[in-house]
């Protein structure tokens, strides 16, 4: 399962992806984290986090590794925990003065659940990408 999402902000390339790149950030942009913490790593490949985060009423926890870093244009972070694995994948390009952001996350989970996961979490996850866009926006637009 994934959901993608493109949008322009009105900050410079550099900056967006700086921002982004310190996944910790997800604690401000993301609607889900309750909380993101760098557990490894200066920020670049290989660097890894805690993130918790609440989704339909429950709390789970995964650990996060930057496994695509390409200043400016291309940020990946690879969360996983025993019943999921998500893929963020944020590809940013010069809009001018602003960045144009092409935003996907990939949802894998594990057998039995992933039968089940596009009917019980597809409307949600699509619900949830919309947040997290008007977020982003307005933290990345003051």
């Amino acid at each position: 399962m994934h959901v993608r999402r493109s949008f322009v902000v009105n900050r410079p390339i550099e900056q967006t992806f700086d921002y982004f790149a310190d996944f910790e950030n997800t604690n401000e942009w993301d609607p889900g984290t309750v909380e993101t913490r760098r557990t490894s790593g200066d920020g670049g490949l290989g660097t890894t986090y805690t993130n918790t985060s609440q989704f339909m009423g429950r709390t789970t926890s995964l650990t996060y590794e930057t496994i695509g870093y390409d200043r400016p244009t291309q940020f990946v972070c690879r969360g996983r925990n025993k019943t999921a694995t998500a893929t963020d994948h944020l590809t940013f390009t010069r809009d001018g003065e602003r960045t144009r952001m092409d935003y996907r996350a990939d949802f894998d989970f594990r057998f039995p659940i992933n039968l089940l996961a596009p009917l019980l979490f597809g409307r949600k996850l699509q619900s949830l990408a919309d947040e997290t866009v008007e977020q982003i926006q307005d933290v990345l637009n003051r």
